[in-house]
């Protein structure tokens, strides 16, 4: 969670890391939506929990990133993400707000994190492929590997690759051992 100005910039570079850049051009900024959509978010997150008093810059970015995640597809809440989340691509991403997701977090589209019955709570380096569906009270570990269209509603260990439906563990090989990361992520 962000709780300072050095959290937040820590979660920024962690998020441009895991875009595979160093830094964010303009021609960035224009050509990569979902980081747009990222940053902006992570800037409502900072000015929500360290900077109440500034309501009306909160409210144009609220207003301007809500438009965005529409544009996009988005619906992502606040303090739910650790550093270094990559949205993949445009499309359909449905985040529940009581749900934990740690640092190193890649997520392709249609894809939903849900409750029911309980709150999911995923690990680092979890790496969630498109079309998976996650819901229930359950418990990721790191470095695990969530495969398309897998339905997951129980909890799976550390270093693991997951996939069908339900979700079982398919191999022992978990998401940095299968290179999803980029590696300025990994070693930068």
């Amino acid at each position: 969670m962000i709780a300072s100005r050095q959290d937040y910039r820590r979660y920024v570079r962690a998020d441009i890391a895991a875009y595979g850049l160093q830094r964010v051009g303009l021609i960035d900024w224009f050509r990569i939506d979902q980081l747009r959509f990222q940053l902006r978010l992570r800037r409502l997150v900072y000015l929500t929990n360290c900077r109440r008093w500034r309501l009306l810059s909160r409210l144009v970015l609220e207003v301007l990133n809500h438009r965005l995640a529409v544009r996009l597809g988005f619906t992502v809440p606040k303090n739910v993400f650790g550093p270094g989340l990559c949205l993949v691509h445009r499309g359909t991403v449905v985040v529940n707000p009581a749900a934990r997701v740690g640092a190193n977090c890649r997520l392709h589209p249609s894809t939903s994190i849900g409750d029911y019955n309980g709150t999911p709570t995923l690990g680092d380096n979890v790496y969630i492929g498109p079309g998976a569906k996650l819901y229930g009270d359950i418990t990721i570990g790191n470095n695990v590997a969530i495969g398309a269209n897998a339905v997951v509603n129980h909890s799976f260990p550390d270093n693991c690759t997951v996939g069908g439906v339900p979700a079982r563990v398919l191999s022992s090989t978990g998401a940095l051992e299968q290179g999803v990361f980029p590696k300025t992520l990994i070693h930068g």
